[in-house]
Protein backbone atom coordinates (compact mmCIF):
# COMPACT_ATOMS: atom_id res chain seq x y z
CA UNK A 1 0.00 0.00 0.00
CA UNK A 2 1.24 3.51 -0.58
CA UNK A 3 2.40 5.34 1.81
CA UNK A 4 2.61 9.70 1.64
CA UNK A 5 6.10 10.71 2.06
CA UNK A 6 7.82 14.12 2.34
CA UNK A 7 10.01 15.66 -0.64
CA UNK A 8 12.74 12.98 -1.65
CA UNK A 9 16.12 13.29 -3.77
CA UNK A 10 17.33 10.87 -5.78
CA UNK A 11 19.90 9.88 -8.56
CA UNK A 12 18.45 9.27 -11.65
CA UNK A 13 20.55 6.66 -12.00
CA UNK A 14 19.69 4.57 -9.12
CA UNK A 15 15.67 5.11 -9.84
CA UNK A 16 15.63 4.44 -13.52
CA UNK A 17 12.49 5.43 -14.82
CA UNK A 18 9.84 2.44 -15.68
CA UNK A 19 6.89 4.56 -16.93
CA UNK A 20 5.85 8.12 -17.86
CA UNK A 21 2.99 9.94 -19.22
CA UNK A 22 3.24 13.89 -20.17
CA UNK A 23 1.00 16.70 -20.89
CA UNK A 24 1.10 20.08 -22.09
CA UNK A 25 -1.34 22.71 -22.76
CA UNK A 26 -1.60 23.98 -26.52
CA UNK A 27 -0.65 22.76 -30.12
CA UNK A 28 2.98 23.91 -29.22
CA UNK A 29 4.98 23.34 -26.01
CA UNK A 30 7.27 25.93 -25.62
CA UNK A 31 4.21 27.75 -26.19
CA UNK A 32 2.17 25.99 -23.42
CA UNK A 33 0.97 27.59 -20.27
CA UNK A 34 0.44 24.89 -18.34
CA UNK A 35 2.65 21.01 -18.52
CA UNK A 36 1.76 17.76 -16.37
CA UNK A 37 3.25 14.92 -16.03
CA UNK A 38 3.12 11.39 -14.40
CA UNK A 39 6.26 9.16 -13.51
CA UNK A 40 7.09 6.21 -12.05
CA UNK A 41 10.66 4.90 -11.26
CA UNK A 42 12.15 1.93 -8.87
CA UNK A 43 15.07 1.19 -8.06
CA UNK A 44 16.99 -2.12 -7.89
CA UNK A 45 15.77 -2.84 -4.51
CA UNK A 46 12.54 -3.08 -5.42
CA UNK A 47 10.88 0.54 -3.87
CA UNK A 48 9.11 2.68 -6.37
CA UNK A 49 8.51 6.39 -6.67
CA UNK A 50 5.51 7.58 -7.92
CA UNK A 51 5.25 11.14 -8.52
CA UNK A 52 3.49 14.33 -10.33
CA UNK A 53 3.69 17.96 -11.02
CA UNK A 54 0.93 20.30 -12.82
CA UNK A 55 2.89 23.56 -13.65
CA UNK A 56 2.72 26.56 -15.10
CA UNK A 57 3.98 26.31 -18.68
CA UNK A 58 6.65 28.58 -20.49
CA UNK A 59 3.92 30.45 -22.30
CA UNK A 60 2.94 32.14 -18.62
CA UNK A 61 0.03 31.87 -16.25
CA UNK A 62 -1.57 34.49 -14.54
CA UNK A 63 -0.48 36.13 -11.40
CA UNK A 64 -0.89 33.87 -8.83
CA UNK A 65 -1.20 30.94 -10.47
CA UNK A 66 -0.16 27.93 -8.01
CA UNK A 67 0.63 24.46 -9.51
CA UNK A 68 0.31 20.81 -7.56
CA UNK A 69 2.53 18.04 -6.88
CA UNK A 70 1.82 14.55 -5.60
CA UNK A 71 4.14 11.56 -4.31
CA UNK A 72 3.89 7.88 -3.02
CA UNK A 73 7.30 6.25 -2.36
CA UNK A 74 6.49 2.23 -2.04
CA UNK A 75 7.64 -0.28 -0.18
CA UNK A 76 9.02 -3.46 -2.27
CA UNK A 77 7.59 -6.74 -1.65
CA UNK A 78 9.01 -9.55 0.06
CA UNK A 79 8.92 -13.03 -1.18
CA UNK A 80 6.73 -15.12 1.85
CA UNK A 81 7.19 -19.11 3.08
CA UNK A 82 10.21 -21.20 3.49
CA UNK A 83 11.11 -21.73 0.05
CA UNK A 84 14.89 -20.59 -0.96
CA UNK A 85 13.86 -17.09 -1.95
CA UNK A 86 11.62 -16.59 1.47
CA UNK A 87 12.71 -12.89 2.81
CA UNK A 88 14.30 -11.71 -0.66
CA UNK A 89 12.79 -8.19 -2.09
CA UNK A 90 10.93 -7.88 -5.21
CA UNK A 91 9.85 -5.01 -6.89
CA UNK A 92 6.40 -3.32 -5.29
CA UNK A 93 3.28 -5.30 -6.14
CA UNK A 94 1.77 -4.02 -9.37
CA UNK A 95 -1.57 -3.47 -7.89
CA UNK A 96 -0.33 -0.64 -5.64
CA UNK A 97 1.76 0.71 -8.69
CA UNK A 98 -1.22 1.21 -10.79
CA UNK A 99 -3.05 2.47 -7.46
CA UNK A 100 -0.63 5.22 -6.65
CA UNK A 101 -0.81 6.40 -10.43
CA UNK A 102 -4.15 7.04 -9.62
CA UNK A 103 -3.60 8.85 -6.53
CA UNK A 104 -0.89 10.84 -7.85
CA UNK A 105 -2.81 11.41 -11.49
CA UNK A 106 -6.51 12.58 -9.52
CA UNK A 107 -4.22 14.16 -7.08
CA UNK A 108 -2.79 16.75 -10.13
CA UNK A 109 -6.18 16.81 -11.69
CA UNK A 110 -4.87 14.64 -14.95
CA UNK A 111 -6.88 11.24 -14.27
CA UNK A 112 -6.29 11.03 -18.12
CA UNK A 113 -2.11 10.98 -17.63
CA UNK A 114 -2.74 8.25 -14.96
CA UNK A 115 -4.29 6.23 -17.10
CA UNK A 116 -1.77 6.75 -20.08
CA UNK A 117 1.08 6.28 -17.35
CA UNK A 118 -0.53 2.85 -16.32
CA UNK A 119 -0.62 2.02 -20.41
CA UNK A 120 3.37 2.87 -20.26
CA UNK A 121 4.46 0.05 -17.30
CA UNK A 122 6.00 -3.14 -18.72
CA UNK A 123 3.57 -5.22 -19.66
CA UNK A 124 2.85 -8.63 -18.03
CA UNK A 125 3.50 -11.71 -19.21
CA UNK A 126 0.43 -14.34 -19.30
Amino acid sequence: MPYDARPVTITDDAWPRIASAEWHSGAIECQANETAYVRVRQHEDGRTLVYGVRERGPGGMPAGYRGTSAGYLLAASHVPGDGPDAGRSRPTADEDVVRAIRRVAGAIGMERLGSECIGDLPAETL
